[in-house]
């Protein structure tokens, strides 16, 4: 006889590559497979990644996630998540590389579920892409911009490419980089990236930049706006 544990993870089909699922179902299946650590769901379609290599996808994460964190540490009610699962609506539940969020109760457009995942569309999301360019560019940017992601950036590691996408009047514009080879985002300002310093695994050069952006009054007005932020809700 089968034990009724056992029953309720048979009742439960394995989560597949290429799966046709809502985001209910989706979350039921990842939930029941606890050895699979990245699986998306993008405009209803299971996206499941393979195993990470150092190079080209690791390390340029590892880089990103040191220039968000370090920004995130001098920016008080800013948050940054590395790989978290976002719940945006019925048909996308991406896993983005790195997600920057101002923190709901200073005006930020997201929220923590009470089982801890994100809902809403974060102010900033991050992808390396290597093999995933095409949804990176595609798919996914088609999903985040529906859902109000403000910035949107790609990292295309073998192409040797960052974009920066803008949300602007619902589309999104590129950010260019300036004579000085710097973009500066607008939604978190003070966040400078130098994407030749980034692009060449410069991090001395790319940790420079990020602190004179951090130097900035525009960064210093961004703090205090923060900081001094009344909820009208509360």
């Amino acid at each position: 006889m089968i034990a009724p544990a056992n029953l309720s993870r048979i009742a439960i089909p394995p989560l597949e590559n290429g799966d046709l699922l809502t985001r209910a179902e989706f979350e039921r299946r990842y939930t029941a497979m606890p050895n699979i650590k990245k699986a998306e769901l993008i405009e209803g379609i299971v996206y499941m990644a393979s195993p990470l290599r150092f190079e080209p996808h690791a390390e340029p994460h590892a880089q990103l996630i040191t220039c968000l964190g370090f920004y995130v540490a001098y920016t008080r009610h800013t948050r940054l998540g590395d790989n978290a699962t976002v719940r945006l609506d019925v048909d996308n539940e991406p896993q983005p590389d790195a997600v920057l969020l101002i923190d709901s109760q200073r005006g930020g457009q997201t929220s923590l579920s009470d089982d801890g995942y994100v809902e809403g569309g974060p102010e900033f999301v991050a992808e390396i892409s290597a093999s995933t360019a095409t949804i990176d560019l595609r798919d996914k940017k088609r999903v985040y911009r529906r859902n109000g992601v403000k910035e949107y950036l790609v990292w295309q590691v073998i192409d040797r490419r960052i974009d920066w996408f803008s949300l602007q009047e619902e589309e999104y514009i590129s950010l260019l980089p300036d004579a000085e080879g710097i973009i500066r985002s607008r939604v978190f300002p003070g966040l400078w990236l130098g994407i030749s310093a980034l692009l060449n695994g410069d991090m001395p050069s790319a940790i420079a930049i990020l602190q004179t952006g951090l130097n900035s009054s525009a960064h210093q007005e961004f703090v205090q706006q923060l900081v001094s932020f009344q909820n009208p809700d509360l």
